[in-house]
């Protein structure tokens, strides 16, 4: 959603690049070329005077002007900038001190409400809790049976009595609702109300009635992030009328500006609490606005990264592929690869997951062209194999390999690339198992086995003199005994792990990034 914004941004930030002291006039234009980005995204008027504004009043201040690098400086006052206009801090649910904890959904017809309220359910009870749905929108057709499908996928109760499609009343529903999660003890209870197509006083009394009815804890505006200023408008006029706690944004991973996203915290003056990232029901997210700012100025989002891997991998089960993968047996077999990727595909597109790393937003040509029917492929290749194929690739002679090509629906050119890979991929992991597996505890939190990650320091080389003497040519050496060891390869100062530690720094190595030969294949 952010694509464009970010590029007219790091545009506007690599001309500061190399200046050792910036003048107003450098100030100036910046500022300029960021307020025309954010303009050029549909950001609210308002928000972006008071955002350029604010900026410069840092900009100009004294510390600036003793800074080693004013142009990070730059960049470090933008982005506590967008912080602020996005919301400043997390927010997420205040539950109910006695249960159930009440959350009313409201919003506009086709802002995904319906299916917002199955992803939140689904997130609820993911964290431990015990969520009841209540389809209290009964003017939409099929709304309840919408809800009731979302329910049964997110596997949560649903609270339906009425049969919608203009019968009922969505009053009573709501009430009801509250006396039913106490009786079956679900500790949070979902209200779908109805939408409209615009804000309308039919729309905006009910909304008041369900509010009044059941007094929810939280009253949740979900808003539709592809319709712009329109959605800013409409959260602003159902702010003033009704009221609400916070705003959810769905669509997010749509291709629409963003300036809904940038506008609605400073606007309405709530925070933007969760956010919908796709079509699955998995697709939804807290909404992060120091993570989200780091996105918009490609400094990546490392921690939505992590976070996902986390709830996605099985730690056991990655240990011992880890394990599998260094103890140089062919212990690690397609199979064990088939699992891995399948896990690394469920976090999301493998475009979306690179997205995320630091840098990339100058390679989203490269994003974009990633092929994820490849991964198809190989799939179909491996499970086209037997079990004793997928566990001992040596037995794969020509025939079976024939076999194997036809029920893949490829080419057995494929499938010997495949093979070939995945063989030259665990030599060269077998390899590294000794340099990986000494007695270092390894990296904090990792878990690997063996000490993976405590690797030993590098040392230089430098060729043998062919006389035996033993005598270095160094006189500084010679002078202090010199020992025969050879000097350890240090990292740069403030980097961790060989990482950049500055943007520019960053920016720099990204620039001639190249995926590696194997992964390019294998991604297409």
């Amino acid at each position: 959603m952010f694509d464009t914004l970010q590029d007219r941004l790091s545009k506007a930030f690599r001309a500061l690049r190399g200046k050792g002291r910036l003048s107003d006039a450098d100030i100036d234009a910046t500022l300029g070329e960021i307020r025309t980005a954010l303009l050029e995204a549909d950001v609210n008027l308002d928000v972006v005077k008071t955002f350029i504004e604010d900026v410069r009043a840092k900009a100009t201040e004294i510390e600036l002007s003793k800074a080693i690098n004013p142009a990070q400086q730059i960049v470090k006052i933008v982005h506590e900038q967008l912080v602020e206009i996005l919301g400043g801090h997390t927010r997420s649910i205040q539950f109910a001190k006695n249960p159930p904890t009440v959350i009313m959904l409201a919003g506009l017809q086709g802002s995904g409400k319906t299916t917002l309220a199955g992803k939140l359910a689904k997130w609820l009870r993911e964290k431990g809790n015990s969520p009841l749905l209540v389809a209290a929108d009964l003017q939409r057709p099929n709304a309840v049976t919408q809800l009731q499908v979302v329910g049964r996928q997110a596997k949560v109760a649903v609270y339906a009595p009425q049969p919608g499609n203009g019968v009922g009343d969505p009053v009573e529903v709501a009430r009801s609702s509250v006396e039913v999660a106490k009786h079956h003890l679900h500790d949070v209870v979902i209200v779908d109300t109805a939408g409209r197509l615009g804000v309308d006083e039919e729309m905006l009394a009910q909304a008041a009635n369900i509010r009044e009815a059941v007094s929810p804890d939280e009253t949740l505006f979900v808003i539709d992030a592809m319709i712009g200023q329109d959605a800013v408008n409409t959260a602003k006029s159902f702010a003033d009328k009704v009221g609400f706690d916070g705003v959810v944004l769905t669509k997010l991973d749509g291709d629409a500006k963003g300036g809904a996203a940038l506008s609605i915290a400073t606007v309405t003056g709530a925070p933007i609490m969760f956010a919908s990232t796709g079509e699955k029901l998995a697709d939804f997210e807290v909404f992060h606005p120091d993570r989200m700012a780091g996105r918009i100025l490609d400094m990546g989002d490392i921690l939505t990264l992590i976070e996902q891997a986390e709830r996605t991998f099985d730690r056991k089960q990655a240990e011992e592929a880890a394990q599998k993968m260094l103890s140089g047996k062919n212990a690690f077999t397609l199979q064990d690869f088939l699992t891995q990727m399948q896990a690394v595909r469920s976090m999301g597109p493998m475009g979306k997951l690179l997205g995320m790393l630091p840098g990339m937003g100058q390679m989203q040509d490269q994003l974009a062209a990633v092929d994820e029917k490849s991964i198809d492929r190989i799939e179909a290749i491996i499970y086209s194999m037997t079990p004793a194929e997928r566990g001992d690739v040596s037995i794969l002679n020509g025939s079976r390999r024939s076999r194997i090509a036809k029920g893949a629906g490829v080419e057995v050119s494929e499938v010997n690339s495949l093979v070939n890979r995945f063989v030259e991929a665990r030599k060269m992991m077998a390899s590294l198992g000794p340099m990986m597996g000494g007695r270092g505890g390894g990296l904090p939190g990792m878990g690997l086995p063996g000490g993976m990650g405590a690797r030993k320091p590098i040392k230089a080389t430098a060729k043998k003199k062919k006389s035996g003497s033993g005598v270095s040519g160094n006189p500084a050496k010679r002078a202090g005994g010199a020992s025969t060891a050879e000097p350890e390869v240090q990292a740069p100062s403030g980097a961790a792990f060989g990482v950049p530690s500055t943007p520019a720094d960053l920016e720099a190595a990204m620039k001639d990034f190249t995926l590696p030969p194997d992964l390019a294949k294998l991604l297409g």
